[in-house]
């Protein structure tokens, strides 16, 4: 067996003095069990979770290097030690800067499973490649959609819609098409608004529509888009229109609804929805145009692939 110190005050060769033996035969994927050996006081092997040794006792998220320790051994990670002002929160010694290198090399051989490998996950990564792999794995929570607020709320997509419908209230729609009226007052006040979400549900899908008013530079304008809840590739099989007129006049838009993993904002900013200058709206609200009531009409299908012509049918929703 080879010998790996861990832990422990460091001397002029930058060993540390606890002692944690490792079979070297084990295969790295065994280390998605995440266990090493270590000894009972009567000599009897017993097992170690490898994953709890890289867990900064701080803030319980996994260790990255820099891994630090104090002068006793206990380890935690780069961004505690600023948050503990250099004072190691097990034993209150000052930490300096002394680097856990035994533990860092121990994680260089494991491979472990996705932290999402319970909701479905099957991959499995070298340690220092899971955390970039979790940050886009596409079984990971998503985030609330609704932008009316703060919310902090994560979850699946069964969870969102049950949270959205009970604690933000938002309205529920069964079918593929809708036909929604905006009426406000004072039109003039559209700085950062955010007006209404309303979900849909279709293809056994569900979707987001959004409408709010905002400043696009110097100009006011309203904005409707369609949010897919769940992932992009699957927001690409379907696509959506939106149709906003009166007057005589009508303005289109087409195009695929965006995930909910890209943010409200981001597709907000993007200009990707039907964009309306308030002149414009105000114009098709008719009257002495100092009211707004503006009618959106739409509709979501299905893109189909035609296995003997190889392009995409449409799928309407009856």
């Amino acid at each position: 067996m080879d010998s790996i110190m861990l832990g422990g005050k460091m001397d002029s060769d930058s060993t540390v003095s606890s002692l944690i033996m490792m079979d070297e035969d084990l295969h790295p994927h065994q280390f998605s069990s995440s266990t090493t050996s270590k000894l009972h006081s009567n000599g009897t092997p017993t097992s170690t979770s490898v994953h709890e040794l890289l867990e900064c006792p701080v803030c319980t998220n996994s260790m990255y290097p820099p891994i630090h320790q104090c002068h006793n051994g206990h380890t935690l990670c780069s961004t505690c030690k600023t948050r503990v002002h250099n004072r190691c929160p097990t034993c209150r010694q000052e930490l300096g800067d002394i680097r856990c290198l035994a533990l860092e090399k121990i994680a260089e051989s494991l491979e472990l499973p996705c932290r999402y490998t319970s909701v479905g996950c099957p991959e499995i990564f070298p340690y220092y490649s899971k955390l970039k792999h979790e940050s886009i794995c596409n079984f990971r929570p998503y985030n609330c959609p609704y932008a009316g607020s703060d919310c902090s709320v994560v979850g699946d997509i069964s969870q969102l819609v049950a949270h959205l419908r009970d604690d933000h209230r938002v309205d529920m729609h069964s079918g593929c098409t809708f036909n929604h009226r905006y009426v406000k007052s004072n039109p003039m006040e559209v700085e950062n608004a955010t007006w209404m979400l309303t979900v849909f549900h279709c293809f056994g899908q569900y979707f987001c529509l959004h409408f709010e008013a905002f400043q696009l530079g110097m100009a006011p304008v309203y904005m409707a888009f369609l949010r897919f809840m769940g992932d992009e590739r699957d927001a690409r099989s379907y696509s959506y229109s939106l149709e906003v007129g009166g007057s005589g006049r009508k303005l289109i838009y087409e195009g695929s609804p965006r995930s909910i993993r890209d943010s409200h904002k981001k597709v907000r900013d993007s200009h990707d929805g039907l964009i309306i200058y308030r002149n414009m709206a105000l114009f098709f609200s008719g009257g002495d145009r100092k009211e707004l009531k503006l009618r959106v009409t739409g509709r979501i299908w299905k893109e189909q692939q035609n296995p003997e012509g190889g392009v995409c049918i449409p799928n309407l929703c009856s």
